[in-house]
């Protein structure tokens, strides 16, 4: 008979520190299941548990959320979301959590209650060490099948960026000029890599002067 020291111990989410129920389900029980206190992405009927992002990956993420949400809001052109807003894809069987999110004003209408329906216009992922493989291959992929017009992958740790523009239903990788990455699905809008790795980031206000939206 095993002791209560031997005994399994029930696996644990580390956003609430609750115990995980079963790693399968149905897209339904997935739908149920995972609330505002879990980043969770459900692939295929099974349940992918997000890791917490780190400090760094964070700080990234709110400051090109804010840049981003600035310039769409500057030249009404439509919404970012997340990172905690799903994507759903119908036909992969794919509910993923991409970091950031772009909807362009005719996509509006596909976003839901608690997910978006179908392709954003743009999906950036910020990698960390356990997300390599999932954002460099999987989602990779999958955002490719799906139509995601561009896809964006910045590496903090490697310090890289890599942009893919969606042409005849293929990723093509975009060629920046002299370290500038411009989109060519927001007009006028372009990355600098050599913001993204300062500490700290760029004063938002100062990117707004250079993209213009102040």
């Amino acid at each position: 008979m095993l002791s209560v020291k031997n005994k399994p111990q029930k696996a644990i989410n580390p956003w609430n520190g609750k115990p995980l129920p079963k790693l399968e389900m149905t897209e339904e029980e997935f739908v149920a299941w995972c609330d505002s206190d879990t980043r969770a992405e459900w692939v295929d009927g099974k349940v992918i548990i997000m890791s917490p992002s780190s400090v760094n990956q964070d700080d990234l993420n709110n400051w090109l959320s804010a840049i981003l949400r600035h310039y769409l809001e500057h030249h009404d052109l439509g919404r970012v979301m997340g990172p905690n807003v799903t994507a759903r894809f119908a036909s992969q069987r794919r509910r993923r959590v991409p970091d950031l999110l772009v909807a362009l004003k005719p996509r509006l209408h596909l976003i839901m209650e608690n997910h978006f329906e179908g392709a954003p216009d743009l999906i950036i992922e910020i990698t960390a060490p356990e997300s390599q493989t999932r954002d460099r291959r999987e989602k990779y992929l999958e955002y490719e099948k799906a139509g995601v017009r561009e896809y964006w992958i910045i590496d903090p740790i490697s310090e890289q960026l890599e942009a893919y523009v969606l042409k005849r239903g293929k990723y093509v990788e975009m060629e920046p000029e002299k370290e500038i990455w411009h989109s060519t699905v927001l007009n006028g809008f372009y990355l600098k890599s050599s913001w993204l790795w300062r500490t700290p980031l760029p004063k938002l206000v100062t990117i707004a002067k250079e993209l213009g939206v102040i």
